[in-house]
């Protein structure tokens, strides 16, 4: 009997129709392999009047609508899960997608063989790369994306943002999505980590995706990140597993004192000409340092915002056509 997969993208009311229609055209192109698959957009029409759910339709993908934005992201996917197993479509593995995800030709089938062999990993991705190194601050993200990748294939604990892969549908049925956090994937990879399963990296595979272009919209999508974090604190799992939590929390807090990394600039044009091989990327040293200050900002604005217990609101950021 053939594997089934759901290749699940969510989308935001603020994300262009053509930018949709664009992501849609993409995924049909990806091997599949033997793999019985459905592509289902997620659309939160939210009251408005939407196109995007007939020209999907249009292309032959699926499309799963709701009328409001309860939970978010997390109660969108949770929400299109509940529908699929009701529809008789319950399935092995879930791809994880965002509209701007343009993933190889080979990932689906490169994450789904790495879960084949590991019963105890509940995700399977591959390394990131920026599609857009266009402005200067996605240029300075590329860097960043390099330094991440880096530890995301040495590290114990993975969190690949935006749960930007395939992940083991059992998990995924059972333990369901947080639809109070924030930062919904990281809460899920803590919770999942925290009860003894693990994340895979794939080698041989590749995700583009776009980065901020602007450090306005770095600042909106840092500020809830850190947000995110922050609602680890009151993340139950962890303290049933006090040496894993400890680990993460303590991360959590280092995290929102990056200010202090401004000494390891020093090291910066090393990497950047090692990365680039080109003498004129050394102006990304300066953009490292706004980056710096800029998600030191954003982590003080989560915090305050955390303290007295004011929600964060959502916002999207600045997509272009690809």
């Amino acid at each position: 009997m053939k594997k089934r997969l759901a290749v699940i993208v969510s989308v935001s009311p603020s994300e262009p129709e053509e930018v949709v229609i664009a992501s849609a055209q993409y995924l049909k192109k990806l091997d599949f392999d033997n793999l019985d698959f459905k592509i289902v957009y997620i659309i939160d029409r939210n009251g408005i009047d939407d196109d995007r759910p007939k020209k999907l339709r249009e292309m032959d993908v699926d499309v799963f609508e709701r009328d409001h934005r309860r939970g978010r992201k997390a109660g969108a996917i949770n929400d299109c899960l509940s529908h699929l197993i009701e529809s008789g479509f319950r399935p092995d593995y879930i791809a994880f997608l965002d509209v701007d995800s343009r993933p190889s030709e080979n990932f689906i089938v490169k994450c789904v063989e790495a879960l084949e062999s590991d019963e105890r990993a509940f995700i399977a991705s591959s390394e990131r790369r920026v599609i857009n190194p266009e402005s200067f601050v996605s240029e300075t993200l590329d860097v960043e994306y390099g330094i991440f990748n880096y530890f995301l294939r040495r590290a114990d604990f993975r969190n690949f943002n935006g749960l930007i892969g395939v992940v083991r549908g059992k998990a995924l049925i059972e333990h369901r999505m947080d639809e109070k956090s924030f930062a919904e994937d990281l809460e899920f990879s803590v919770r999942m980590h925290a009860l003894g399963f693990r994340s895979l990296f794939v080698e041989g595979a590749h995700v583009y995706e776009q980065a901020p272009v602007s450090w306005r919209d770095l600042f909106i999508q840092r500020r809830r990140w850190y947000y995110g974090g922050l609602q680890l604190f009151k993340n139950r799992y962890l303290r049933k597993n006090k040496r894993f939590g400890a680990e993460i929390l303590l991360t959590v807090v280092i995290a929102h004192l990056i200010i202090f990394f401004i000494p390891f600039l020093i090291f910066s044009p090393f990497f950047i000409l090692y990365r680039f091989r080109k003498v004129k990327k050394l102006r990304l040293v300066l953009g490292l340092a706004i980056y710096l200050l800029v998600n030191q900002i954003a982590a003080i604005s989560s915090l305050y915002s955390f303290l007295r217990g004011r929600e964060i609101e959502w916002q999207g950021i600045k997509r272009v056509e690809r």
